[in-house]
């Protein structure tokens, strides 16, 4: 594996220690990797650690944080505000509240792309590799003005614009409907299949994880316990957490025998074209239940 990221951190909290207790994690380049925990595991100071703004919080890191060669704890201020942004992207959970909304979509990603080079992006090239209409009336609404889908996309756009060599990805998806939810993933894969681009995919979500990770990390106690190919993990795992979580993975409803329910509003998944392309073979099962069974 040609090794992005190796992480070995521990992150405390004054009335919290032990959030990442001796925590270590290898991503190679252009790998897609799942971390999946509970609330409160520590996925979320992670994130904050890796970028360096766990201080910001009120905590502290220690150990060793290697990203393309540099430790990223021994950086000054000034050299990591150079990273963040850049060679790291991130997508955060609540588009709506992330972005400005006393700024125009245009105005946003401008300003993303100036926090680090001069001129302008090729705002369209951008948004269409989001899926997302690059019209100047597009770019001259407010963020209430979008759907929360769109929003989310915008935030990605903007977290790309500088072609990170990571993006960490922050229960992106937690805000979503479970259709838009398949369509996100199947952009975050699509955008890592053209930019080469590595991504830390943070959820508590295993269906969605399933859908479209390469590997999945599991994390508890600030420990990672297993880590392993995905289609391993689900049909294979090994810790007792990591079965525990497999067996809260939510069951499409089962009908008697003799039941004949009307199943026209649950049309087959292949209807759902970009369900299916968000998915592999790891958990191809999982998410079209997850999809099915939203629409019973």
């Amino acid at each position: 594996m040609n090794c992005l990221l190796y992480a070995r951190v521990s992150a405390d909290y004054p009335n919290r220690p032990a959030v990442l207790d001796n925590l270590e994690l290898a991503m190679g380049r252009g790998e897609i990797v799942g971390l999946v925990g509970e609330s409160g595991s520590g996925k979320s100071t992670l994130a904050m650690t890796l970028l360096r703004l766990l201080e910001s919080k009120g905590g502290q890191a220690r150990g060793e944080l290697l990203f393309q060669g540099r430790n990223l704890l021994e950086l000054s201020g000034r050299e990591m505000r150079a990273v963040r942004g850049r060679e790291i992207g991130l997508v955060l959970q609540s588009p709506l509240s992330a972005l400005n909304p006393a700024m125009r979509i245009g105005r946003q990603i401008l300003e993303s792309w100036r926090a680090h080079r001069e001129g302008s992006p090729d705002v369209g090239q951008l948004l269409e590799m989001v899926n997302l209409p690059g019209e100047v009336s597009f770019l001259e609404r407010y963020p209430r003005q979008l759907s929360v889908g769109q929003a989310q996309r915008v935030l990605i756009a903007m977290a790309i614009v500088h072609r990170p060599a990571l993006l960490l990805a922050d229960e992106p998806t937690s805000a979503l409907d479970v259709v838009t939810q398949a369509e996100i993933l199947s952009l975050f894969s699509s955008l890592n299949r053209q930019m080469g681009m590595a991504v830390l995919y943070i959820s508590h979500d295993l269906l969605s994880v399933a859908s479209f990770c390469h590997r999945i990390a599991i994390l508890q106690h600030g420990r990672i316990v297993e880590s392993g190919a995905t289609e391993e993990i689900f049909v294979h795992p090994r810790h007792a957490y990591t079965q525990a979580l497999l067996r809260a993975i939510p069951k499409p409803p089962s009908f008697p025998t003799d039941c004949h329910p009307d199943l026209t509003a649950c049309p087959p998944c292949v209807a759902f074209p970009t369900a299916n392309q968000a998915v592999t073979n790891g958990g191809h099962r999982a998410i079209e239940s997850l999809v099915c069974a939203s629409r019973t």
